[in-house]
């Protein structure tokens, strides 16, 4: 494609030769030849200083936001980021114009609500694509996970994909950190689901309202607005947005669910969508989880999806790592979960507790170089609801992971003392499986479905759920 057609799609002013650019780079030390370089400003390095490291791996071309020491004929932007979104999207065909869009975004919940949706309409027979955490999937085709929202060149390389399978919906996670470095803004969504608004990512934002503000602004590009009615934010969302629907457990709203039975295995619910009904059997405990449940179901309906096969989808949704029992082990539950927030840990805590007949133990810990403001409140969540914790690593990146584990026991501490730290999460684990009798419960959260752990930047083989299954064995464990 010529750089002066990208040039006019990523808003900016070619200055020199009109060259064929044959791809899109990002990263100067994979650029290949006839690429155009993208120069982002990033949050740690401003990518305009390696323009001519690209120049000399052969690159085409480059976008930036100022003039660089090359050659190489240029895009000038006034915002990088932007510029790549639109330019990948035209140099991938413009696949975001050919599917219809369902964007998730929220503190907790994304990849539980864009599953039951893919549930859901697969139940209806419609062909869908699923971007987010756990991965993308469409047709055959799976891509293990990298990031919760992609980059934009692998974002819509991935929609061509889709495109080419004839992908009728799209559902997609778009994170806050994707919002605000405008991965997805070519993209208008036929439908937009919030899911709430709690702690989280306060290492890349400044504060709260910041980091609400960036999941706000997914409500100026959509058709239709999917509300949670129970979270206050959604009121401030509503401002913006076109047409807005609610849902809701705690108070009035356009779609709500009335529990009939809940159980470790599951829950039973009526489903009340704008006055039409269907029953669930969600194979999910939790609340939360029918909230979840909830905003799906209405956004189906209201994408045309008939009541029994959102019946039908709901009762088969399967999600990896969310609030999952893996088995039983001495008579006691063995769950895994993502829950990885104050607010998410502590839900999950809470819908745990209701079925508990003997003790609550979890294993736990927090991410290295992220938001270091919850360790405390997440130590002190566990203290208020559990009878024993194991405080462990979670992904420790580059920071010391007794002094996180250190960190967490400062909360920890003000409500309990009933605890011990691991550092190693495989021997964590297995001491929280030795302590467990009839009746237990072992939580072991913040990672989920995961199969890497990340140390001094090297991301190792792991898996909770495989090191679970392995100290389960066969004697005591079904």
């Amino acid at each position: 494609m010529k750089l002066s057609i990208l040039a006019a799609e990523g808003g900016g002013v070619l200055k020199g030769t009109d060259v064929e650019i044959s791809s899109l780079c990002a990263d100067s030390r994979v650029v290949g030849e006839g690429d155009l370089f993208f120069c982002i400003n990033g949050t740690r390095e401003d990518a305009h200083k390696y323009a001519a490291e690209a120049e000399r791996r052969g690159a085409a071309g480059i976008v930036c936001e100022r003039k660089t020491e090359t050659s190489l004929p240029y895009i000038l932007v006034p915002d990088s980021r932007r510029a790549m979104a639109h330019i990948a999207a035209a140099f991938y065909g413009h696949p975001e114009k050919y599917m219809k869009f369902v964007g998730v975004t929220g503190t907790n919940g994304k990849t539980t609500v864009t599953h039951m949706l893919s549930s859901v309409f697969a139940a209806a027979g419609k062909k869908a694509g699923l971007i987010g955490t756990l991965g993308a999937k469409f047709g055959k085709a799976f891509l293990p996970p990298a990031l919760t929202t992609p980059d934009p060149i692998s974002l819509f390389s991935l929609l061509a994909g889709m495109k080419k399978d004839r992908t009728e919906y799209v559902f997609m996670e778009v994170s806050a950190h994707a919002l605000a470095l405008k991965k997805d803004s070519p993209i208008v969504y036929d439908a937009a689901i919030f899911t709430n608004l709690t702690q989280d990512h306060l290492d890349f934002f400044p504060d709260m309202q910041a980091y609400g503000e960036a999941k706000r602004s997914l409500f100026a590009r959509c058709r239709l607005a999917i509300l949670n009615g129970d979270d206050p934010f959604s009121a401030e969302i509503a401002k913006i947005a076109p047409e807005s629907l609610t849902y809701g457990l705690d108070g009035p709203a356009d779609c709500f669910a009335m529990i009939e039975q809940e159980s470790l295995a599951g829950t039973r619910a009526i489903l009340n969508l704008e006055d039409d009904i269907c029953e669930i059997d969600l194979p999910m405990t939790g609340r939360h989880n029918v909230s979840n449940a909830l905003a799906a179901a209405a956004c189906c309906k209201r994408l045309g999806i008939g009541m029994d096969a959102i019946a039908a989808g709901l009762s088969d949704v399967h999600v990896e790592g969310r609030l999952e029992r893996i088995g039983t082990y001495r008579g006691a539950d063995i769950f895994v979960d993502f829950a990885h927030t104050p607010d998410g840990l502590e839900k999950s805590l809470n819908a745990l507790r209701r079925h508990l007949k003997g003790k609550l133990i979890v294993v736990f810990g927090c991410g290295g170089n992220r938001d270091r403001t919850k360790r405390r409140i997440m130590g002190e969540i566990v203290a208020k609801n559990c009878d024993f914790a194991v405080i462990t690593s979670d992904n420790p990146r580059y920071e010391d992971p007794c002094a996180i584990i250190s960190e967490i026991e400062l909360g920890y501490k003000k409500v309990s003392r009933n605890y011990v730290a691991v550092e190693e999460r495989e021997k964590a684990i297995a001491y929280a499986m030795q302590k467990v009798g009839e009746g237990d419960i072992v939580l072991v959260a913040g990672k989920g479905g995961e199969t890497e752990q990340e140390i001094m930047g090297v991301k190792y083989n792991y898996s909770d759920k495989a090191v679970i299954k392995s100290l389960m064995g066969s004697g005591n464990a079904q």
